[in-house]
């Protein structure tokens, strides 16, 4: 189906013609906008999110969900922050706080989202909390729970700003890399992605109509498993902090072909992604070159979609 006409573009150009607003639509749809993670690779979905801001677009839909870094990106939306701060993705001074190789021959997280929360979200790119607790727009984060080793849906559990940055750390705490699970209400998380990369399901399963999937790498029929050695090192990593995770982690393959499927197929939904031939970014990718990069494209794909 051309993307121009797909039913999900249809939506928004129409709810975006008449001013349609949270709680007041009259259309009977629920649309959602999903956005996929991948830690730096997220800065693609980072330059999507811009361009729908640009277009003013944020009113015409009902949820965000996203996963790991793509709940990031789907807070700076829902905050109108996110060309205002959209440098975060490329700065050396904020890639350097967060994402540092050397800090793993001290056992201290690679990847920090501490420092993200409390330091440069609050200090170098401010995020807009209270905006984001305040929206019609409704904010789901996802995570996974290291006992059931189920995709959860964080929306519940916000409620206040210390709440909110309890679910922007848990829905990013990468296995191996990102220290121990997130304690919240009794609870222990780590990172979406090893659940649900792309919380399409949990959209659809939440009653979305339409959906809006923002891709951080090119869509593939058969998803790339992971090396036999990151298998493994994940793996023991789970065992000793997340138990209930070791079945999610091993099936996980599969739940991303299941998911590939439904984002190349399933009527109600329309997926933007950087086009094949861009860079491959990795999870700790810190080129500032390449990062602007990304943004860049991720703007043009959406404006491709829905121009």
């Amino acid at each position: 189906m051309d993307d121009l006409a797909h039913p999900v573009a249809d939506l928004i150009r129409a709810r975006a013609a008449a001013g349609s607003l949270p709680g007041q639509r009259i259309d009977g749809a629920r649309l959602a906008l999903v956005l996929e993670g991948g830690s730096s690779r997220a800065a693609y979905g980072g330059g999507m999110v811009c361009e729908l801001e640009a277009r003013g677009l944020l009113p015409v839909f009902d949820a965000v969900y996203g996963s790991s870094a793509g709940a990031l990106n789907g807070a700076w939306f829902i905050c109108g922050r996110a060309r205002a701060n959209v440098h975060g993705w490329w700065t050396p001074e904020v890639l350097a706080a967060v994402i540092e190789p050397r800090r793993a021959l001290r056992g201290t997280p690679v990847v920090d989202t501490d420092v993200l929360v409390d330091h440069v979200y609050e200090d170098l790119t401010p995020m807009g909390f209270e905006e984001i607790l305040a929206s019609d727009v409704e904010y789901h984060p996802m995570a996974t729970d290291t006992h059931s080793g189920d995709s959860v849906d964080l929306a519940p559990f916000v409620h206040d700003r210390a709440s909110l940055k309890d679910a922007l750390r848990a829905t990013t705490r990468i296995p191996v890399l990102g220290g121990r699970p997130v304690e919240i209400a009794g609870r222990h998380f780590i990172d979406a992605g090893v659940t649900e990369n792309v919380p399409v399901r949990t959209a659809l399963a939440q009653g979305a109509t339409h959906v809006l999937a923002l891709r951080t790498q090119p869509p593939r029929a058969e998803p790339q498993p992971p090396s036999a050695f990151e298998h493994r090192l994940v793996q023991t990593w789970l065992v000793r902090n997340a138990p209930g995770a070791v079945t999610a982690w091993a099936s996980r393959h599969d739940r991303l072909r299941e998911e590939e499927h439904i984002l190349a197929h399933d009527p109600r939904v329309l997926q933007v992604a950087p086009p094949r031939g861009t860079p491959a970014i990795s999870i700790v990718g810190r080129s500032s070159e390449t990062q602007r990069l990304a943004v860049a494209v991720g703007r043009a794909a959406v404006t491709t979609v829905l121009s």
